[in-house]
């Protein structure tokens, strides 16, 4: 039935292939408004059938898109202002093609640059100003920024503030914040998007609209709910937050087996009921050591505040893990951001690198919530799993604190209260064959479907920015709201159906779309 399925979306591509604007046609449209449309304008290719499984992987990102045929785009522009923008979108309902937004480029399953449809992609590298205002505590993000830009400007503006997100330099502000955007102080400060205060969008008919005039359901919709069903976020104002001049770090690692099975199991029952200033999370991977494979975990650390409170702390809510104070580093905040990329050391100025990306060519996520402590032996089998593959990998992060103190509907974000951790699974690989594709995204897919009694459920949880097209996606142009629920509600639960009807008011014939888009609900 797959094959079937993937031979008729080919089939319907096809059709489409004839009709399809041109490059040149899109330059003309831009030119009856634009004196200059190469200024703002990069040509990529004409469009034309491909299979993204057969292809090497996308333009600014390492991974490899698993789920659906595409078109290439007709071409990428590279806007250098708002104006340019309008333009771009205008245009593309005139001639009847998508838009894909492209900030950052991490998404996972890549929709920022693969349709099923005839598209442009609009890249915002050029915008990614940043303006920083220490009186109000506030930072203006154009959306072209990426995280690592803006942890730089606001080091180099202040010892005492951060801003709570990601820790990824490379990833594009724009997307991760309408994720909504774990980071190392979220149990302190929330996620990226509960620290949006203010956002400019450009919807459908080119206007800009601003948290006033746009209206609280649609500014709602916007932080969390995925901001490319809506229109394209020109820039975020958020809130700062407040960090010590010093902070703690530590990494301890252990090879796994019974005693260590017995610490993950610990930080279960403790990650998220520590102190908000305290982020522990747990990363589960692989090493080769004289020549064997052998699982691993590591417990990686901030504390905001300095060792010789960090140490007590530990004693009194972890002595398991036999914390040391020659095991700690004190930093900036910023040099904390180093620490969880093993950069620590080099130039601040490495933030600024927007290319940061895997090794590994390939890969694939899933993303689980846990709700009370899963069993001892479920570590045992995972480790036997881990030996099957060269590259796994398990990340698991704390909640609770500042996250479960928002209410599930505040939010588009769903996983709130009653949720101690999320789980990030990934598995890559470096060659790039259909046969190896499969093994390893079966591999991940068995593991996914072992863990299912153990984590949430009804829905089980699925976390945005660690977007999964195994969980359903959109067919049609016109994908029903009950048909795209199946994916839909295990991101926002029962928050879908207000994303819905934003949807329906400020995008009503679903310009704005993609796979996992949300259809608009009247």
């Amino acid at each position: 039935m797959r094959d079937l399925a993937l031979c008729l979306f080919i089939f319907t591509l096809a059709k489409h292939v004839s009709s399809v604007p041109t490059k040149e046609q899109f330059q003309s449209c831009l030119s009856t408004i634009s004196k200059n449309p190469n200024n703002l304008t990069k040509h990529t290719s004409d469009s034309r059938l491909y299979t993204a499984s057969l292809e090497t992987s996308s333009p600014s990102s390492n991974f490899l898109n698993l789920n659906f045929t595409s078109l290439k785009p007709i071409l990428t522009l590279k806007p250098k202002s708002e104006s340019e923008i309008k333009k771009a979108i205008l245009c593309s309902k005139k001639l009847g093609v998508q838009v894909r937004t492209l900030s950052g480029g991490h998404d996972y399953e890549g929709l920022s640059y693969l349709s099923l449809t005839p598209f442009i992609i609009i890249d915002l590298v050029n915008l990614r100003s940043i303006t920083i205002n220490l009186t109000e505590e506030t930072a203006w993000i154009q959306s072209g920024a990426t995280l690592g830009e803006l942890y730089y400007k606001i080091a180099k503006t202040s010892k005492v503030h951060a801003f709570a997100a990601g820790i990824c330099p490379s990833v594009g502000v724009g997307g991760h914040i309408s994720g909504g955007g774990f980071g190392t102080i979220m149990r302190k400060h929330g996620l990226a998007s509960d620290n949006v205060v203010d956002a400019r969008l450009m919807d459908v008919n080119g206007r800009i609209l601003n948290r006033r005039t746009m209206g609280e359901d649609l500014f709602w919709a916007l932080r969390g709910g995925g901001a490319a069903s809506f229109g394209v976020v020109l820039s975020w104002k958020v809130k700062l937050a407040r960090v010590p001049e010093k902070v703690t770090c530590f990494i301890s690692q252990h090879p796994m087996g019974a005693s260590m099975n017995k610490l993950v199991h610990r930080w279960q029952s403790i990650g998220a009921e520590l102190d908000q200033n305290l982020f522990i999370r747990v990363i589960i991977d692989n090493s080769v050591e004289g020549g064997q494979r052998r699982v691993k975990t590591t417990f990686q650390a901030l504390f905001l505040g300095g060792v010789d409170k960090l140490i007590p702390l530990m004693n009194q809510k972890f002595p398991e893990i036999g914390l040391r104070a020659q095991d700690c580093s004190e930093m900036s905040w910023i040099e904390s951001i180093m620490f969880f990329n093993w950069k620590s050391g080099q130039p601040l100025e490495t933030m600024l690198n927007r290319d940061l990306r895997y090794e590994d060519l390939y890969f694939k996520a899933k993303s689980d919530f846990v709700q009370k402590p899963v069993p001892e032996n479920v570590f045992e089998e995972v480790t036997k799993r881990f030996l099957e593959q060269e590259t796994p990998l398990m990340i698991l992060e704390p909640l609770g604190g500042k996250i479960s103190e928002v209410s599930e509907s505040e939010s588009p974000y769903p996983h709130r209260r009653g949720n101690i951790y999320n789980i990030q699974y990934m598995v890559k690989w470096r060659v790039n064959t259909v046969e190896e594709m499969n093994k390893h995204v079966t591999w991940m897919r068995m593991l996914y479907d072992y863990m299912t009694p153990y984590v949430s459920s009804s829905p089980r949880g699925a976390y945005l920015n660690y977007r999964d097209l195994d969980l359903g996606n959109n067919t049609r142009i016109n994908t029903s709201f009950e048909d795209a629920r199946i994916w839909g509600e295990k991101y926002y639960k029962g928050n879908f159906k207000k994303l819905g009807l934003v949807k329906g008011k400020i995008d009503p014939t679903n310009f704005f779309r993609n796979e996992q888009s949300i259809p608009p609900l009247f």
